[in-house]
Protein backbone atom coordinates (compact mmCIF):
# COMPACT_ATOMS: atom_id res chain seq x y z
CA UNK A 1 0.00 0.00 0.00
CA UNK A 2 1.39 3.40 -0.94
CA UNK A 3 0.28 6.25 1.28
CA UNK A 4 1.98 9.63 1.08
CA UNK A 5 0.97 10.40 4.64
CA UNK A 6 0.59 7.00 6.20
CA UNK A 7 0.08 7.12 9.93
CA UNK A 8 -1.95 10.13 10.89
CA UNK A 9 -5.30 10.76 9.30
CA UNK A 10 -8.87 10.09 10.35
CA UNK A 11 -11.16 9.75 7.31
CA UNK A 12 -14.71 11.00 7.73
CA UNK A 13 -17.45 11.45 5.13
CA UNK A 14 -20.42 13.80 5.20
CA UNK A 15 -23.68 13.10 3.39
CA UNK A 16 -24.70 16.72 3.73
CA UNK A 17 -21.53 18.04 2.18
CA UNK A 18 -20.54 15.47 -0.40
CA UNK A 19 -21.03 16.06 -4.12
CA UNK A 20 -20.08 13.56 -6.77
CA UNK A 21 -16.65 14.37 -8.16
CA UNK A 22 -15.35 11.57 -10.32
CA UNK A 23 -13.06 12.28 -13.24
CA UNK A 24 -11.19 10.26 -15.83
CA UNK A 25 -8.18 11.71 -17.58
CA UNK A 26 -5.72 10.70 -20.28
CA UNK A 27 -3.46 9.02 -17.72
CA UNK A 28 -6.04 6.28 -17.25
CA UNK A 29 -6.70 7.06 -13.60
CA UNK A 30 -10.24 7.41 -12.32
CA UNK A 31 -10.17 10.11 -9.67
CA UNK A 32 -12.42 10.57 -6.70
CA UNK A 33 -11.57 13.94 -5.20
CA UNK A 34 -11.36 14.85 -1.55
CA UNK A 35 -12.98 18.15 -0.69
CA UNK A 36 -12.28 20.61 2.07
CA UNK A 37 -15.52 22.13 3.28
CA UNK A 38 -16.50 24.94 5.60
CA UNK A 39 -18.44 24.25 8.77
CA UNK A 40 -21.91 25.63 8.07
CA UNK A 41 -25.30 25.70 9.73
CA UNK A 42 -26.35 22.44 8.10
CA UNK A 43 -23.40 20.58 9.56
CA UNK A 44 -24.03 22.18 12.91
CA UNK A 45 -27.29 20.25 13.26
CA UNK A 46 -25.54 17.25 14.77
CA UNK A 47 -22.66 19.01 16.49
CA UNK A 48 -24.94 21.37 18.41
CA UNK A 49 -26.40 18.31 20.10
CA UNK A 50 -23.02 17.67 21.71
CA UNK A 51 -20.15 20.15 21.24
CA UNK A 52 -19.09 23.26 19.35
CA UNK A 53 -16.83 23.09 16.28
CA UNK A 54 -13.46 22.86 17.99
CA UNK A 55 -14.70 20.52 20.68
CA UNK A 56 -16.43 18.33 18.10
CA UNK A 57 -13.09 17.92 16.36
CA UNK A 58 -11.34 16.96 19.60
CA UNK A 59 -14.11 14.47 20.41
CA UNK A 60 -14.07 12.94 16.95
CA UNK A 61 -10.29 12.49 17.01
CA UNK A 62 -10.95 9.61 19.36
CA UNK A 63 -10.16 6.46 17.45
CA UNK A 64 -13.04 4.47 15.99
CA UNK A 65 -10.66 1.54 16.28
CA UNK A 66 -12.04 -1.97 16.37
CA UNK A 67 -11.44 -3.39 19.83
CA UNK A 68 -8.26 -5.47 19.97
CA UNK A 69 -10.19 -8.02 22.02
CA UNK A 70 -12.43 -8.70 19.01
CA UNK A 71 -9.56 -9.34 16.57
CA UNK A 72 -8.34 -12.73 15.39
CA UNK A 73 -5.21 -13.27 14.38
CA UNK A 74 -7.41 -5.21 -16.99
CA UNK A 75 -9.08 -2.05 -15.46
CA UNK A 76 -7.29 1.27 -15.02
CA UNK A 77 -6.79 2.60 -11.49
CA UNK A 78 -9.93 4.11 -9.99
CA UNK A 79 -9.75 7.25 -7.84
CA UNK A 80 -12.31 8.29 -5.24
CA UNK A 81 -12.36 11.88 -4.02
CA UNK A 82 -12.15 12.66 -0.34
CA UNK A 83 -13.36 15.61 1.69
CA UNK A 84 -11.24 17.27 4.37
CA UNK A 85 -12.72 18.52 7.64
CA UNK A 86 -10.28 20.77 9.50
CA UNK A 87 -7.23 18.80 8.28
CA UNK A 88 -8.14 15.94 10.63
CA UNK A 89 -11.04 14.16 8.98
CA UNK A 90 -11.02 12.89 5.40
CA UNK A 91 -14.00 11.16 3.84
CA UNK A 92 -15.44 10.15 0.44
CA UNK A 93 -18.53 8.92 -1.37
CA UNK A 94 -19.64 5.48 -2.50
CA UNK A 95 -22.82 4.09 -4.03
CA UNK A 96 -24.73 0.98 -2.93
CA UNK A 97 -27.50 -0.75 -4.89
CA UNK A 98 -29.19 -0.29 -8.27
CA UNK A 99 -29.96 2.53 -8.75
CA UNK A 100 -27.17 3.86 -6.56
CA UNK A 101 -27.87 5.12 -3.06
CA UNK A 102 -25.07 7.52 -2.10
CA UNK A 103 -23.24 7.30 1.23
CA UNK A 104 -20.22 9.01 2.73
CA UNK A 105 -17.77 6.64 4.39
CA UNK A 106 -14.48 6.45 6.25
CA UNK A 107 -11.91 4.57 4.16
CA UNK A 108 -10.38 2.82 7.15
CA UNK A 109 -7.31 0.59 6.82
CA UNK A 110 -7.70 -0.25 10.52
CA UNK A 111 -10.89 -2.30 10.07
CA UNK A 112 -12.25 -4.64 7.40
CA UNK A 113 -16.07 -4.39 7.24
CA UNK A 114 -18.33 -2.08 5.24
CA UNK A 115 -21.37 -0.78 7.09
CA UNK A 116 -23.94 1.95 6.56
CA UNK A 117 -27.10 2.90 8.49
CA UNK A 118 -30.20 0.86 7.66
CA UNK A 119 -33.67 2.25 6.96
CA UNK A 120 -34.71 -0.06 9.79
CA UNK A 121 -32.56 1.92 12.24
CA UNK A 122 -35.24 4.13 13.81
CA UNK A 123 -34.29 4.29 17.48
CA UNK A 124 -30.72 5.65 17.17
CA UNK A 125 -30.44 9.38 16.61
CA UNK A 126 -27.17 8.89 14.73
CA UNK A 127 -29.07 6.96 12.04
CA UNK A 128 -31.78 9.58 11.76
CA UNK A 129 -29.34 12.36 10.90
CA UNK A 130 -27.46 10.33 8.28
CA UNK A 131 -28.38 8.67 4.99
CA UNK A 132 -29.92 5.21 5.43
CA UNK A 133 -29.82 2.25 3.05
CA UNK A 134 -33.21 1.12 1.73
CA UNK A 135 -32.98 -2.44 0.43
CA UNK A 136 -36.45 -2.31 -1.13
CA UNK A 137 -35.28 0.38 -3.54
CA UNK A 138 -32.40 -1.68 -4.98
CA UNK A 139 -32.86 -4.11 -7.87
CA UNK A 140 -29.59 -5.90 -7.01
CA UNK A 141 -30.22 -6.40 -3.26
CA UNK A 142 -29.92 -9.94 -1.91
CA UNK A 143 -31.07 -10.78 1.59
CA UNK A 144 -28.71 -12.36 4.12
CA UNK A 145 -29.94 -11.45 7.60
CA UNK A 146 -27.07 -12.87 9.68
CA UNK A 147 -26.67 -10.74 12.84
CA UNK A 148 -23.51 -8.65 13.08
CA UNK A 149 -21.94 -6.26 15.61
CA UNK A 150 -18.71 -4.26 15.73
CA UNK A 151 -17.19 -2.76 18.86
CA UNK A 152 -14.89 0.20 18.17
CA UNK A 153 -12.68 2.03 20.65
CA UNK A 154 -15.24 4.81 21.17
CA UNK A 155 -18.46 3.42 19.78
CA UNK A 156 -20.30 0.42 18.46
CA UNK A 157 -22.82 -0.61 15.82
CA UNK A 158 -25.02 -3.65 15.39
CA UNK A 159 -27.35 -4.91 12.71
CA UNK A 160 -27.32 -7.65 10.09
CA UNK A 161 -25.50 -8.61 6.91
CA UNK A 162 -26.94 -7.80 3.48
CA UNK A 163 -25.61 -8.14 -0.06
CA UNK A 164 -25.64 -5.64 -2.91
CA UNK A 165 -23.45 -4.01 -5.55
CA UNK A 166 -21.07 -1.31 -4.32
CA UNK A 167 -19.71 1.43 -6.60
CA UNK A 168 -16.48 3.33 -5.97
CA UNK A 169 -15.69 5.87 -8.65
CA UNK A 170 -16.40 3.98 -11.87
CA UNK A 171 -15.77 0.53 -10.39
CA UNK A 172 -18.68 -1.71 -9.40
CA UNK A 173 -18.06 -4.51 -6.91
CA UNK A 174 -20.70 -7.19 -7.47
CA UNK A 175 -22.52 -8.88 -4.56
CA UNK A 176 -20.59 -7.20 -1.75
CA UNK A 177 -21.47 -8.39 1.76
CA UNK A 178 -21.97 -5.42 4.11
CA UNK A 179 -23.68 -4.59 7.38
CA UNK A 180 -26.94 -2.70 7.61
CA UNK A 181 -26.60 -0.98 10.99
CA UNK A 182 -29.87 -0.97 12.89
CA UNK A 183 -28.38 0.39 16.11
CA UNK A 184 -25.76 3.09 16.66
CA UNK A 185 -25.99 3.83 20.40
CA UNK A 186 -24.60 6.91 22.12
CA UNK A 187 -23.13 10.01 20.53
CA UNK A 188 -19.99 8.61 18.88
CA UNK A 189 -21.45 8.31 15.40
CA UNK A 190 -23.93 11.11 15.94
CA UNK A 191 -20.99 13.53 15.97
CA UNK A 192 -19.33 11.90 12.96
CA UNK A 193 -19.45 13.63 9.61
CA UNK A 194 -19.82 10.30 7.81
CA UNK A 195 -22.61 7.78 7.27
CA UNK A 196 -20.58 4.59 7.61
CA UNK A 197 -17.16 2.97 7.45
CA UNK A 198 -15.50 1.09 4.60
CA UNK A 199 -12.80 -1.14 6.04
CA UNK A 200 -9.65 -1.71 3.96
CA UNK A 201 -7.96 -4.14 6.35
CA UNK A 202 -7.48 -7.87 5.83
CA UNK A 203 -10.24 -10.46 5.98
CA UNK A 204 -8.92 -12.03 9.18
CA UNK A 205 -10.08 -8.99 11.17
CA UNK A 206 -13.44 -8.87 9.41
CA UNK A 207 -16.49 -9.46 11.60
CA UNK A 208 -18.43 -12.46 10.30
CA UNK A 209 -15.49 -13.38 8.04
CA UNK A 210 -17.03 -11.16 5.35
CA UNK A 211 -14.79 -10.59 2.34
CA UNK A 212 -13.67 -6.92 2.41
CA UNK A 213 -14.46 -4.57 -0.49
CA UNK A 214 -10.78 -4.29 -1.49
CA UNK A 215 -10.30 -8.07 -1.63
CA UNK A 216 -13.40 -8.38 -3.81
CA UNK A 217 -12.01 -5.69 -6.14
CA UNK A 218 -8.91 -7.83 -6.65
CA UNK A 219 -10.83 -11.12 -6.89
CA UNK A 220 -13.22 -9.66 -9.48
CA UNK A 221 -10.27 -8.32 -11.53
CA UNK A 222 -11.48 -4.74 -11.28
CA UNK A 223 -8.04 -3.22 -10.69
CA UNK A 224 -4.90 -3.22 -12.80
CA UNK A 225 -2.57 -3.64 -9.81
CA UNK A 226 -3.30 -4.96 -6.30
CA UNK A 227 -2.39 -1.54 -4.86
CA UNK A 228 -4.41 1.28 -3.34
CA UNK A 229 -3.02 4.63 -2.27
CA UNK A 230 -4.03 7.83 -0.50
CA UNK A 231 -3.22 11.44 -1.23
CA UNK A 232 -4.34 13.65 1.68
CA UNK A 233 -4.30 17.37 1.02
CA UNK A 234 -3.75 19.85 3.83
CA UNK A 235 -4.60 23.55 4.08
CA UNK A 236 -6.23 23.51 0.66
CA UNK A 237 -7.72 26.78 -0.54
CA UNK A 238 -10.03 25.36 -3.22
CA UNK A 239 -11.67 22.65 -1.14
CA UNK A 240 -9.75 19.74 -2.68
CA UNK A 241 -9.21 17.34 0.18
CA UNK A 242 -7.35 14.55 -1.59
CA UNK A 243 -8.12 11.19 -3.14
CA UNK A 244 -7.93 7.45 -2.74
CA UNK A 245 -6.71 5.52 -5.78
CA UNK A 246 -7.71 1.89 -6.32
CA UNK A 247 -5.36 -0.03 -8.60
CA UNK A 248 -2.29 2.20 -8.57
CA UNK A 249 -0.87 5.58 -7.61
CA UNK A 250 -1.48 9.04 -9.03
CA UNK A 251 1.84 10.48 -10.29
CA UNK A 252 0.46 14.01 -10.02
CA UNK A 253 0.65 13.85 -6.25
CA UNK A 254 4.15 12.67 -5.43
CA UNK A 255 7.76 13.24 -6.46
CA UNK A 256 10.73 10.90 -6.17
CA UNK A 257 10.36 7.24 -5.22
CA UNK A 258 8.08 5.54 -2.74
CA UNK A 259 9.60 3.55 0.10
CA UNK A 260 8.24 0.01 0.28
CA UNK A 261 8.32 -2.17 3.40
CA UNK A 262 6.89 -5.70 3.83
CA UNK A 263 3.61 -6.33 5.62
CA UNK A 264 4.77 -8.31 8.66
CA UNK A 265 1.37 -9.43 9.92
CA UNK A 266 -1.92 -9.48 8.05
CA UNK A 267 -4.92 -7.94 9.76
CA UNK A 268 -3.94 -4.32 9.93
CA UNK A 269 -1.38 -3.08 7.38
CA UNK A 270 1.48 -3.76 9.80
CA UNK A 271 5.20 -3.24 9.23
CA UNK A 272 8.48 -2.92 11.16
CA UNK A 273 9.73 0.51 12.15
CA UNK A 274 13.08 1.79 13.37
CA UNK A 275 13.74 4.47 15.97
CA UNK A 276 12.02 7.81 16.55
CA UNK A 277 14.34 10.82 16.12
CA UNK A 278 13.59 13.91 18.20
CA UNK A 279 15.47 17.05 17.22
CA UNK A 280 18.12 14.99 15.46
CA UNK A 281 18.72 12.64 18.41
CA UNK A 282 17.54 9.00 18.55
CA UNK A 283 14.97 8.59 21.31
CA UNK A 284 15.77 4.92 21.89
CA UNK A 285 12.12 3.87 21.82
CA UNK A 286 12.71 1.35 19.04
CA UNK A 287 16.32 0.29 19.55
CA UNK A 288 15.22 -3.32 19.12
CA UNK A 289 12.60 -2.46 16.51
CA UNK A 290 8.93 -1.57 16.74
CA UNK A 291 5.78 -2.70 14.97
CA UNK A 292 3.58 -0.02 13.41
CA UNK A 293 0.43 0.11 11.32
CA UNK A 294 -0.60 2.45 8.51
CA UNK A 295 -4.08 3.38 9.71
CA UNK A 296 -6.17 5.80 7.67
CA UNK A 297 -8.81 5.73 10.42
CA UNK A 298 -6.72 7.55 13.04
CA UNK A 299 -6.46 11.35 13.05
CA UNK A 300 -3.23 11.60 14.97
CA UNK A 301 -0.01 9.61 15.38
CA UNK A 302 -0.83 7.03 18.03
CA UNK A 303 1.58 5.07 20.18
CA UNK A 304 2.07 3.47 23.60
CA UNK A 305 1.34 5.85 26.48
CA UNK A 306 4.92 5.79 27.76
CA UNK A 307 6.38 6.70 24.39
CA UNK A 308 3.81 9.38 23.57
CA UNK A 309 4.31 11.02 26.96
CA UNK A 310 8.05 11.31 26.33
CA UNK A 311 7.47 12.80 22.87
CA UNK A 312 4.94 15.28 24.22
CA UNK A 313 7.28 16.21 27.05
CA UNK A 314 10.05 16.83 24.49
CA UNK A 315 7.89 19.18 22.43
CA UNK A 316 6.48 20.95 25.50
CA UNK A 317 2.91 19.68 25.17
CA UNK A 318 0.82 19.21 28.30
CA UNK A 319 -2.45 17.39 28.88
CA UNK A 320 -4.26 20.54 29.99
CA UNK A 321 -7.68 19.32 28.97
CA UNK A 322 -7.21 16.04 30.77
CA UNK A 323 -6.37 17.80 34.03
CA UNK A 324 -9.43 20.01 33.64
CA UNK A 325 -11.53 16.98 32.80
CA UNK A 326 -10.47 15.20 35.98
CA UNK A 327 -11.36 18.30 38.02
CA UNK A 328 -14.65 18.72 36.19
CA UNK A 329 -15.73 15.10 36.75
CA UNK A 330 -15.03 15.45 40.45
CA UNK A 331 -16.86 18.76 40.75
CA UNK A 332 -19.65 18.46 38.19
CA UNK A 333 -20.18 14.75 37.55
CA UNK A 334 -23.15 14.31 39.88
CA UNK A 335 -24.86 17.43 38.56
CA UNK A 336 -24.36 16.31 34.96
CA UNK A 337 -25.84 12.91 35.79
CA UNK A 338 -28.90 14.45 37.46
CA UNK A 339 -29.52 16.88 34.63
CA UNK A 340 -29.16 14.20 31.95
CA UNK A 341 -31.48 11.82 33.77
CA UNK A 342 -34.07 14.59 33.64
CA UNK A 343 -33.34 15.20 29.92
CA UNK A 344 -32.15 18.75 30.40
CA UNK A 345 -30.85 20.58 27.29
CA UNK A 346 -27.87 19.83 25.07
CA UNK A 347 -24.23 19.97 26.16
CA UNK A 348 -23.73 23.72 25.72
CA UNK A 349 -26.97 24.57 27.51
CA UNK A 350 -26.41 22.05 30.29
CA UNK A 351 -22.89 23.25 31.05
CA UNK A 352 -24.11 26.84 31.12
CA UNK A 353 -27.04 25.76 33.30
CA UNK A 354 -24.75 24.27 35.96
CA UNK A 355 -22.30 27.16 35.66
CA UNK A 356 -19.35 25.50 33.96
CA UNK A 357 -19.63 27.58 30.79
CA UNK A 358 -20.63 31.21 30.24
CA UNK A 359 -24.39 31.50 30.34
CA UNK A 360 -26.44 32.70 27.43
CA UNK A 361 -28.76 35.69 28.03
CA UNK A 362 -31.80 34.57 29.94
CA UNK A 363 -30.35 31.21 30.99
CA UNK A 364 -30.59 30.07 34.59
CA UNK A 365 -27.92 28.43 36.71
CA UNK A 366 -28.10 26.03 39.62
CA UNK A 367 -25.50 28.22 41.30
CA UNK A 368 -22.43 26.11 41.96
CA UNK A 369 -20.27 28.66 43.75
CA UNK A 370 -16.93 27.33 42.60
CA UNK A 371 -17.65 27.74 38.92
CA UNK A 372 -17.83 30.84 36.79
CA UNK A 373 -20.48 33.38 37.74
CA UNK A 374 -21.97 35.99 35.46
CA UNK A 375 -20.49 38.71 37.63
CA UNK A 376 -17.21 40.14 36.35
CA UNK A 377 -15.63 40.05 39.77
CA UNK A 378 -16.28 36.37 40.44
CA UNK A 379 -13.73 33.88 39.15
CA UNK A 380 -13.09 30.27 39.92
CA UNK A 381 -10.72 28.87 37.34
CA UNK A 382 -13.56 27.40 35.30
CA UNK A 383 -14.03 30.32 32.95
CA UNK A 384 -11.28 29.25 30.56
CA UNK A 385 -11.98 27.30 27.39
CA UNK A 386 -10.47 23.97 28.49
CA UNK A 387 -12.77 23.79 31.53
CA UNK A 388 -15.89 24.59 29.56
CA UNK A 389 -14.76 22.02 27.02
CA UNK A 390 -14.19 19.50 29.81
CA UNK A 391 -17.77 19.90 31.02
CA UNK A 392 -19.15 19.37 27.54
CA UNK A 393 -16.98 16.30 27.13
CA UNK A 394 -18.43 14.93 30.38
CA UNK A 395 -21.92 15.51 29.04
CA UNK A 396 -21.06 13.80 25.77
CA UNK A 397 -19.56 10.72 27.42
CA UNK A 398 -22.12 10.58 30.23
CA UNK A 399 -24.93 10.72 27.68
CA UNK A 400 -23.31 7.80 25.89
CA UNK A 401 -23.05 5.87 29.15
CA UNK A 402 -26.71 6.55 29.92
CA UNK A 403 -27.71 5.25 26.51
CA UNK A 404 -26.01 2.01 27.53
CA UNK A 405 -27.95 2.03 30.86
CA UNK A 406 -24.80 2.53 32.90
CA UNK A 407 -25.00 3.65 36.51
CA UNK A 408 -24.10 6.88 38.27
CA UNK A 409 -20.89 5.23 39.55
CA UNK A 410 -19.71 4.33 36.05
CA UNK A 411 -20.31 7.89 34.90
CA UNK A 412 -18.48 9.39 37.86
CA UNK A 413 -15.51 7.15 37.03
CA UNK A 414 -15.22 8.64 33.54
CA UNK A 415 -12.23 10.68 34.56
CA UNK A 416 -10.18 7.58 35.32
CA UNK A 417 -9.77 6.31 31.75
CA UNK A 418 -7.95 9.35 30.38
CA UNK A 419 -10.59 10.34 27.80
CA UNK A 420 -8.85 13.59 26.94
CA UNK A 421 -5.41 12.27 26.23
CA UNK A 422 -4.81 14.87 23.54
CA UNK A 423 -2.12 17.28 24.71
CA UNK A 424 -2.21 21.03 24.23
CA UNK A 425 0.72 23.20 23.14
CA UNK A 426 1.16 26.97 23.22
CA UNK A 427 0.63 28.02 19.59
CA UNK A 428 3.31 30.71 19.96
CA UNK A 429 5.96 28.03 20.58
CA UNK A 430 5.47 26.06 17.36
CA UNK A 431 8.41 27.68 15.58
CA UNK A 432 10.83 26.61 18.32
CA UNK A 433 9.70 22.98 18.58
CA UNK A 434 11.92 20.12 17.31
CA UNK A 435 11.57 18.06 14.17
CA UNK A 436 10.22 14.55 14.84
CA UNK A 437 11.34 11.77 12.49
CA UNK A 438 10.28 8.15 12.05
CA UNK A 439 12.63 5.54 10.60
CA UNK A 440 10.81 3.30 8.11
CA UNK A 441 12.60 1.03 5.66
CA UNK A 442 15.92 2.54 6.72
CA UNK A 443 14.76 6.04 5.71
CA UNK A 444 13.95 8.93 8.03
CA UNK A 445 10.55 10.55 7.44
CA UNK A 446 10.63 14.01 9.02
CA UNK A 447 7.73 15.99 10.43
CA UNK A 448 8.16 19.68 11.16
CA UNK A 449 6.23 21.25 14.07
CA UNK A 450 3.58 22.77 11.82
CA UNK A 451 3.03 19.29 10.36
CA UNK A 452 2.59 17.43 13.65
CA UNK A 453 0.54 20.13 15.40
CA UNK A 454 -3.19 20.41 14.70
CA UNK A 455 -4.43 23.99 14.96
CA UNK A 456 -8.10 24.53 15.77
CA UNK A 457 -9.50 28.02 15.30
CA UNK A 458 -7.78 31.31 14.51
CA UNK A 459 -6.37 34.30 16.37
CA UNK A 460 -6.60 34.54 20.13
CA UNK A 461 -9.10 31.67 20.34
CA UNK A 462 -6.85 29.21 18.47
CA UNK A 463 -5.93 25.97 20.21
CA UNK A 464 -2.97 23.85 19.18
CA UNK A 465 -3.18 20.10 19.76
CA UNK A 466 -0.21 17.75 19.75
CA UNK A 467 -0.29 15.30 16.86
CA UNK A 468 0.77 12.47 19.18
CA UNK A 469 -1.86 10.53 21.11
CA UNK A 470 -1.70 7.57 23.47
CA UNK A 471 -3.26 4.33 22.22
CA UNK A 472 -2.27 1.15 24.03
CA UNK A 473 -2.91 -2.03 22.04
CA UNK A 474 -2.54 -5.07 24.29
CA UNK A 475 -0.58 -8.21 23.29
CA UNK A 476 -0.61 -10.24 21.15
CA UNK A 477 -1.60 -7.54 18.61
CA UNK A 478 0.30 -4.85 20.43
CA UNK A 479 2.10 -2.83 21.37
CA UNK A 480 1.94 -0.89 18.11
Amino acid sequence: VNMERTLTIFLLLSTLLCARAFSTSGDGLIRVNLKKVKFDDTNRITSDLVLDEGDLLIESIRKYKQSANNLVDQQEPDIVSLKNYMDAQYYGEIGIGTPQQKFTVVFDTGSANLWVPSSKCIFSLACLVHTRYRSGQSQTYKANGTPAAIQYGTGSISGYFSQDNVQLGDLVVIDQIFIEATREPGVTFLAGKFDGILGLGFKNISVGNAVPVWENMVNQHLVKEPVFSFWLNRKSENGEGGEIVFGGVDPKHFTGEHTFVPVTQKGYWQFDMGDVIIGGKPAGFCTNGCSAIADSGTSLIAGPSEVVKQINDAIGAAGVLNEEYQKAVKLLGSHVFDQLVNSVENATQLCAHIGACPRQPGASSIGIKSVVDSSDDVSSGFEDTPSCTACKMIVSRAHSELMENETRDSILNLGSDNPLDQSIIDCAKISSMPTISFTIGGKEFQLSPDQYILKVGEGASARCISGFIALDIPPPRGPL
